[in-house]
């Protein structure tokens, strides 16, 4: 583009608590983003199934996308990114069947030792796919509904992952973005195409899916409807990395490749980047993922549990007094050291009925000290996880072809300076922090 002309685009961000709207200006080489709509992404509880609520979540799109329209604020174009794995069903008309489930859905903790008995090892499942075993991966979400005979589940026509959901919503076109495709453990990760074994072994076909389309593609205008909605022009719709984790990636302020990434956020994601996957005994031993990034690379990371375990705990401790996340880091810094450790990992973190008597019951049964206070609750909170963040970071040295030099983290986790210089101190290399907004950031890039 020419250096004095101006672009603007619609970065929709969506996270596992909270979604924004990002406004993104290209000008001078220059990128400014703008928030325009901030708003909270609530799990929904019907009859003990967790749901997302994708008609809410449009609606508060729908509103963004006007805002800017009553502001007289020209748009290029609009992205959508979200988080991982989980899935719309649509019937044959293009209607949605159902909300969709939420990953933290206690129904699929069995569901991998069930496919490994009845299907398939957990060897061969790993070296056809090359992703993390996860109990909420979309293979164990379809097979899940389909061994509990989910009503919707032979009435769908079209699986969309979230992004392409909410993209078909605003265009009537729907495609299968190939980031946010390759977390779902359905992938061949050398072919980036679905895997017919793994699609059958749940009673789906290739045909059940919308066709791969990679970053960068324009899926299509928004449709005469949302036109009227909300006062917008054919405002083209892009398949940007619909994986958030592969949009804030792009955005990583690198000076060179001998580096490792840390997306933090409600879930922490720490690897490197590949030009091809890297599937082997040891990837599997150590349990690494191989999720498909910008330009045909592939992300080798693992999945930590990340601010998850922070903003449940602030959940409860806001319902008697205000806090901010300044005051915990405030609270955990003058709170004493190394008392009480966790492994983020563990099930009973999920999604518990109290996350402060969760840890407190881990540390208890670990015969460890029990953190009572905001503070110790906190820095029990951070250690653990920079803790967690060396195990992870070692092993991920372990599987690079090349030295791993300092940490990038990005992601709004990034802010927290705290939990930053733990985690410097335990990996003993460098950590830069930033940018905050990788991820609108990583979203406006691709639509540019």
């Amino acid at each position: 583009m020419m250096d004095n002309q101006s672009s603007e685009f619609l970065a929709i961000d969506l996270g596992a608590t909270s979604g924004r709207a990002i406004l993104g200006k290209l000008q001078d080489n220059m990128l400014e983003l703008e928030e325009i709509n901030r708003f909270p992404n609530p799990i929904v509880d019907i009859d003990g199934f967790l749901h997302w609520d994708i008609f809410y979540l449009y609606s508060k799109i729908l509103e963004s996308i006007s805002k800017l329209v009553h502001e007289n604020q020209y748009i290029d174009s609009i992205g959508i990114d979200t988080w991982g794995v989980d899935f719309a069903s649509f019937a044959k008309d293009g209607q949605i069947l159902r909300m969709p489930y939420c990953y933290r859905d206690t129904h699929t903790f069995d569901a991998p030792d069930k496919f490994f008995q009845q299907v398939l090892s957990k060897k061969e499942t790993y070296l056809k796919t090359g992703i993390q075993i996860m109990h909420f991966n979309s293979l164990f979400q379809l097979f899940t509904q389909k061994e509990m005979g989910v009503s919707t589940y032979p009435l769908t026509d079209k699986f969309l992952f979230m992004p392409d959901a909410l993209s078909y919503l605003l265009t009537g076109n729907m495609v299968t973005e190939y980031t946010i495709a390759s977390t779902s453990q359905l992938l061949n990760p050398f072919t980036r195409q679905f895997d017919e074994f793994l699609l059958s072994a749940v009673g789906l076909c290739e045909s059940n899916f919308a066709p791969i389309v990679f970053p960068g593609t324009k899926i299509g205008t928004l449709s005469q409807h949302v036109q009227q909605q909300t006062g917008a022009g054919e405002i083209p719709v892009i398949a940007v990395a619909g994986h958030d984790t592969a949009s804030a990636v792009l955005a990583t302020p690198a000076e060179n490749e001998n580096f490792a990434y840390l997306s933090s956020g409600t879930w922490s994601l720490m690897g490197i980047e590949t030009s091809v996957p890297i599937v082997t005994e040891q990837t599997y031993s150590l349990n690494f993922t191989n999720e498909g990034g910008v330009g045909n690379t592939i992300r080798l990371l693992k999945n930590i549990c990340g601010m998850w375990l922070i903003e449940r705990c602030r959940d409860e401790w806001q319902k008697e007094k205000q806090i901010s996340y300044d005051g915990l880091v405030a609270e955990a810094e003058n709170a004493p050291a190394f008392k009480s450790y966790i492994n983020p990992d563990a099930a009973r973190f999920t999604n518990p009925d109290s996350m402060i008597t969760a840890i407190q019951s881990y540390c208890k049964e670990t015969n460890q000290y029990i953190p009572n206070t905001v503070g110790e609750i906190a820095r029990c909170i951070y250690e653990s996880l920079a803790f967690r963040y060396k195990q992870v970071f070692d092993d991920l040295q372990k599987l690079a072809s090349f030295p791993i030099e300092n940490l990038h983290i990005i992601g709004g986790g990034s802010q927290n300076n705290l939990l930053n210089r733990y985690t410097a101190n335990a990996i003993g290399k460098p950590v830069i922090a930033g940018p905050s907004e990788a991820t609108a950031m990583g979203n406006v890039l691709m639509q540019a």
